[in-house]
């Protein structure tokens, strides 16, 4: 379905107390710095019934005058990001925009196009002059049902720093105080900043792909899990999880679909992203806030057939435990792995070397923002700025997984016609 969203206002919501002049710099750090141009987005959709529905102005003013308050607690969120080093935490504050979606919240539900969710965004996700934090717009649907759009840039924040705010934010409207969770920003000196201008951290960022939205139900999941079980690789090895299980499924299609096209020798790298913070000795709290993850890089081995998958999840495993105490001091000093970076940016950017990314949201507190109208029906998100890219996110129950993929055009095309892809996933949204 295409959605016709209409501009109603837009307004700036300043922190409703002024940042302390000694935080008034932001430094950002290593992790920050590598990070790429663009926004993380998240939309969280809300309905009721007739009893509980209140007014327009009632949930704006409500989210508005909440949204100043938690922008006191992530006060670089209301500043200006300045050249790649720091944040001026001027107060300026955030773009705040309303929106009427022309159409009933129950269509979007039934028929999700998350290709189309980028209009409940305030501005585009890509736009990588944007030196704006944060920004928020509230979507009303004609039954009275809202969506709350928001996007963190990645300069500042990765995934769980970024569903930690909008937790905070929602405890924050319902005068939840034990769920307000103020952040620790640690992570410029853990990670302090470095001159450099080599590296390129937008590489990746692409208009030349199409996102769609693929449903895993626990049923097929648990079908992929023991599949896995038994495969070559991992035999008397613990049990894949959920999202090793897809992550194996979902890349051994895509190699499937891929390894008869374009160069005859291609070398592929698998990429899955790692929150760093119960990986340091102590553990960082969970509300430690920045870019506080790394890539675990694996270059699988590949044989033909199926039977190697389970070696390749086996491989991934041990790439992800090797990121621990010492690999973190090595990635505090920075320099060697920087050089990495440049490294396989090289082959990227040659051909030589086809990268595919996963990242998982699963586990985090997707559904817990309640704002004071109860938790939201479905969490979603507008496709991200990146082709060979899956993000996967709990379903609200049953514990199943929605697999977000983006791929090029004529990939796509393939996986929505793989008849073994679609023998587990059900599509959802186009």
């Amino acid at each position: 379905m295409n959605i016709e969203v209409e501009l109603i206002s837009e307004e700036i919501i300043k922190p409703s107390s002024s940042t302390p002049d000694d935080f008034r710099h932001y430094q950002l750090s290593f992790l920050d710095q590598l990070s790429p141009p663009v926004y993380n987005p998240l939309v969280l959709f809300y309905e009721f019934n007739d009893e509980t529905m209140p007014s327009v102005t009632e949930i704006s003013n409500h989210l508005k005058k909440s949204l100043a308050e938690v922008l006191t607690l992530f006060y670089p969120l209301a500043g200006r990001i300045t050249d790649n080093k720091y944040v001026d935490c001027n107060d300026e504050g955030i773009p705040y925009v309303e929106a009427h979606v022309k159409c009933e919240l129950s269509e979007v539900l039934n028929n999700p196009v998350p290709g189309e969710f980028s209009k409940f965004m305030p501005f585009e996700l890509d736009n990588i002059a944007n030196k704006l934090p944060l920004g928020v717009q509230l979507n009303i649907f004609e039954c009275g049902g809202f969506a709350i759009g928001h996007c963190i840039s990645h300069k500042l924040a990765d995934g769980l720093s970024h569903f930690m705010f909008s937790k905070t934010w929602a405890a924050t409207a319902l005068g939840d105080q034990a769920k307000i969770e103020p952040p620790e920003f640690i992570s410029a000196k853990l990670f302090p900043p470095r001159d450099f201008t080599a590296y390129d951290a937008g590489l990746g960022i692409t208009r030349n792909k199409v996102a769609k939205r693929f449903v895993f139900s626990a049923s097929m999941i648990e079908a992929l899990r023991e599949k896995y079980q038994n495969s070559e690789g991992l035999e008397n090895q613990k049990r894949p999880s959920r999202v090793d299980a897809l992550s194996a499924f979902i890349w051994s299609r895509y190699v499937a679909n891929t390894k008869d096209t374009g160069p005859a020798e291609k070398f592929y790298m698998v990429l899955h992203s790692v929150n760093l913070r119960p990986r340091f000795d102590p553990s960082l709290p969970h509300h430690s806030f920045g870019n506080l993850y790394r890539a675990a890089m694996t270059a699988p081995f590949l044989s033909s057939g199926e039977e190697c998958y389970g070696l390749v999840m086996r491989q991934v495993r041990e790439e992800i435990d090797k990121i621990d105490s010492h690999y973190m001091k090595g990635l505090q000093q920075g320099a060697e792995h920087l050089s990495e970076l440049n490294e396989s940016v090289g082959s990227v950017i040659s051909g030589e070397l086809i990268t595919f990314s996963f990242s998982s949201f699963c586990r985090f507190p997707l559904y817990d923002n309640d704002f004071g109208w109860g938790k939201p029906t479905w969490v979603s998100s507008p496709p991200l700025t990146f082709k060979n890219l899956v993000v996967f996110m709990d379903t609200k129950e049953d514990d199943g997984i929605e697999a977000y993929i983006s791929l090029e055009e004529e990939v796509m095309v393939k996986f929505e016609t793989d008849i073994e892809f679609l023998a587990y996933a059900s599509p959802s949204g186009c």
